[in-house]
């Protein structure tokens, strides 16, 4: 049987652009199924518990794939360093994510939201020295224009009021550390793999958000017994944590493997998309006008750029990077052969 890896190798060999357009696309729309998930319950948990849940439950799958993939993979000191760095920054995203989403509005919430590309642009440009073809700038404007048309067909954009100034600073520095999760990472991601990086940061990330739960309940007087435990409720911590943590944080960085975390960040622009359009399948909810419009604006943009052809090249560069041989050295420790 084939591991995880060796299958997407597999597809990228044959197709490098599918795994391109596909890996993050379907992490966003992972997330976006969030949306609809949340209507069952979640209300009752607090939400360092919920993400220490979520969290934990997505590390544990990964790590039991990690197992299987990579049995024998060691690392240096200053390796572990990096995925424990990393666990810290998506401990804080997710942790900040959760707090901020409970001080604020849904418009807030979903604008903010969507800042995390240009923060992963910004970054990628100048800590990864990336650079963006005009094709891919267009791309990029084109998904975030039609990304605002979609929330302006969901939300009233004219009455932003309501959340605190606390809940949207939470929700900036969500944005800004997922951002760094993800321009951060992309040196362990191309040098080992996205599955090893997701899981060893998740599993940093466990640890944190643990100590942050008794501290959580004590200050808001909750007692885990009183948390009703329903079936909706572990049906949608489940789909939290094995789709919207293990798969989407795979996918997610299985992307940068093959592009860069510029292009790769613009696909959350899906996720109020995906969003609304289960919202309308599964809750009854309407869809207007400018939804419509702004998807299929959207939807161009991100054509442009998984068919923008310097990002074809960075995904052919990278994945052949990726496939070169490695030496295991005499500690142990695996080093490229390059």
């Amino acid at each position: 049987m084939k591991s995880l890896e060796a299958v997407f190798d597999t597809i990228t060999t044959e197709n490098s652009r599918f795994l391109l357009v596909i890996a993050p696309a379907l992490a966003a729309a992972l997330w976006g199924g969030l949306y609809v998930v949340s209507m069952w319950g979640f209300d009752s948990v607090p939400p360092v518990t919920l993400a220490f849940a979520r969290v934990g439950l997505g590390a544990a799958v990964l790590i039991l794939l990690v197992q299987y993939a990579y049995p024998r993979r060691t690392f240096t000191a200053r390796e572990w360093g990096g995925f424990i760095a990393l666990g810290v920054v998506v401990a804080a995203s997710i942790t900040t994510q959760f707090l901020g989403t409970e001080l604020t509005t849904a418009s807030q919430g979903s604008l903010i939201t969507v800042s995390t590309p240009v923060f992963a642009v910004a970054l990628g440009i100048t800590v990864l020295g990336e650079r963006l073809e005009r094709r891919a700038i267009l791309g990029m404007a084109l998904a975030m224009g039609g990304t605002v048309l979609v929330l302006a067909g969901q939300y009233d954009l004219t009455a932003l009021s309501g959340g605190t100034t606390a809940g949207i600073g939470l929700l900036v520095v969500a944005s800004a550390t997922w951002a760094v999760y993800t321009v951060f990472g992309k040196p362990l991601v191309t040098r080992y793999s996205a599955l090893e990086t997701a899981a060893y940061s998740a599993t940093v990330a466990t640890v944190i958000l643990a100590l942050g739960v008794p501290i959580e309940l004590w200050l808001t007087d909750t007692a885990l017994a009183s948390i009703p435990i329903t079936l909706p409720l572990v049906l949608a911590v489940g789909y939290l944590g094995v789709f919207g943590t293990a798969v989407a944080w795979y996918l997610w960085y299985k992307g940068l493997e093959y592009v860069s975390a510029s292009v790769v960040s613009v696909f959350l622009f899906i996720q109020p998309v995906v969003g609304g359009a289960l919202g309308a399948l599964f809750l009854g909810e309407q869809l207007g006008p400018l939804f419509l419009a702004g998807g299929a604006v959207m939807g161009v943009g991100v054509w442009f750029l998984s068919s923008e052809p310097a990002a074809r090249g960075t995904a052919e560069s990278q994945r052949a990077d990726h496939n070169t041989p490695t030496d295991e050295g005499t500690d142990g420790v695996i080093v490229r052969s390059d």
